[in-house]
């Protein structure tokens, strides 16, 4: 099972989102999160980068106009 830290912006410690998460959805400039126990949490961004062998993923905030 791959399981993935999901940071924001930029892979700090200060900026961890989720850990343990399995499963990321896309849909209208969300990027919605769930970790192993089903918890979820959204954020308006993109997915800038996802690297799954090292577990890890990288969600570009978006900046309010």
């Amino acid at each position: 099972m791959c399981l993935s830290t999901v940071y924001k912006n930029s892979m700090a410690p200060e900026t961890v989102l989720m850990k343990n998460v399995m499963s990321i959805e896309c849909h209208d400039g969300m990027v919605i999160l769930t970790d192993l126990m089903e918890r979820q949490m959204a954020i308006e961004g993109t997915l800038e980068k996802a690297n799954l062998v090292d577990g890890y993923v990288i969600v570009k905030e978006a900046v309010p106009a």
